[in-house]
């Protein structure tokens, strides 16, 4: 049994949103909501300004296991979550080998059951992901999976992507595209902006995903079906999705927080933690960006936790490979941005968006929380971080507010650091 005392409630679809109460949660239920709850037996849970919400989901998240399992291992990737108040994580299809077929998503299913951090495996949407043959869509969803998606690369088969959404229309299946033309994109490692004259580094435009965004809407206008297009970072893509979106309920988008907390400007060290796939963006273009936050337009936001070795990263910049971890820092970086009410549900629309069913904080539920803090200010250091990998772009920055603990799946873990 648990009690969690005083804890202010953010929820804006429940009466009781800005309230504070008294939560009584036994055998991972919500037993009771009240102003004053005495339980001697049960574990006291309180802190100064203890906020809860509904539990928060991460819609795109890589882990190393299986096959890179020296990134970071499934035990590890959920403490990590766990740490930065995700309940539940959404796993990309980014190991050896990808789920692609039935037992690729029971395997992920079966070895992940009963955490306090629920796994939603996301499949490949292409066998091999090569992008020539529709992977087993519908057996996948069978099985649980949550989308399609064939890892940061680009559907460059039209008729593939037609198809692929013409058939899970049939059973509400959500397909990804990552927004980028590869023709476009050439090896461009980093924007095209004046930061990358500067440094000499290969560049790509905006251009290169405006275009995947725009032939993607085109496609989708023609067969319906459900599009998600994921860690978008240009304003015009994000134009034309709002524009999409005026017309149809079909399409939903995220943005990763680094491209809505940091600038190309970051480049300028070398450092290759600021190598990412999409590339940073210059300053006016997150500017820009942000505006976007308190829009509907962005659905979710994500970390894109993409785990790392050294001998990844401690390399020459063109060879270095892409990618920053993020489950540990998303929930600061995004609070310095905005409200702690929008922050929530930035965190949380990822269950209407993937069809999961929405938590509720309600007596009788199942309890599916996330305990949090949502003004205390610090820097984000390695000691912050719990995932096995380190390479965060976002050691040294400043954070906003702090996870105090998950509870979710009939278990509870506490935020020691």
């Amino acid at each position: 049994m648990i009690l969690l005392k005083n804890v202010i409630i953010v929820d804006a679809g429940s009466d009781l949103n800005g309230k504070k109460r008294d939560i009584l949660i036994k055998n991972g239920k919500i037993e009771k909501i009240a102003l004053s709850i005495t339980e001697e037996s049960a574990k006291l849970i309180a802190h100064e300004n203890m906020h809860v919400s509904i539990g928060w989901i991460d819609t795109s998240v890589s882990l190393g296991e299986p096959g890179f399992e020296e990134r970071q291992t499934l035990e590890n990737g959920i403490k990590a979550a766990a740490a930065g108040g995700f309940t539940h994580i959404m796993l990309n299809p980014n190991n050896q080998p990808n789920p692609q077929d039935q037992s690729g998503i029971k395997y992920l299913k079966n070895v992940t059951a009963n955490q306090a951090v629920s796994i939603l495996p996301v499949g490949s949407f292409s066998l091999n992901q090569k992008g020539e043959h529709l992977a087993e869509l519908f057996d996948m969803q069978q099985a649980g999976a949550v989308s399609f998606y064939d890892y940061k690369q680009e559907v460059t088969n039209a008729n593939l992507l037609k198809v692929g959404l013409q058939y899970t229309s049939a059973f509400n299946g959500v397909v990804q595209s990552f927004p980028q033309n590869k023709d476009i994109a050439g090896k461009g490692m980093v924007n095209e902006d004046i930061m990358s004259t500067n440094l000499g580094l290969k560049s790509m435009p905006n251009l290169a995903e405006e275009l995947q965004i725009a032939r993607d809407l085109r496609i989708l206008t023609y067969t319906k079906g459900r599009l998600h297009i994921p860690t978008v970072s240009t304003v015009e893509g994000l134009k034309l999705i709002k524009k999409y979106k005026k017309t149809s309920d079909n399409v939903s988008c995220s943005v990763s927080i680094h491209h809505l907390a940091l600038s190309s400007n970051e480049l300028a060290t070398f450092d290759t933690n600021f190598k990412l796939q999409p590339p940073l963006r210059d300053e006016k273009e997150v500017k820009q960006l942000q505006k976007y936050l308190n829009s509907s337009v962005i659905d979710v936001v994500t970390s894109d936790h993409t785990p790392l070795t050294i001998e990844h990263k401690d390399l020459e910049f063109d060879r270095a490979t892409a990618g920053t971890i993020g489950l540990e820092s998303l929930f600061g970086a995004l609070n310095n941005l905005v409200d702690t009410s929008k922050t929530v549900e930035l965190l949380t629309k990822g269950y209407s968006v993937f069809h999961q069913e929405v938590p509720l904080i309600e007596e009788g539920q199942l309890a599916n929380l996330t305990l949090f803090e949502p003004e205390t200010t610090y820097s984000f250091e390695k000691e912050h971080i719990v995932s096995t990998s380190k390479n965060s772009a976002f050691l040294g920055k400043m954070m906003k507010g702090k996870v105090i603990g998950i509870i979710n799946n009939k278990k509870a873990i506490w935020n020691e650091r």
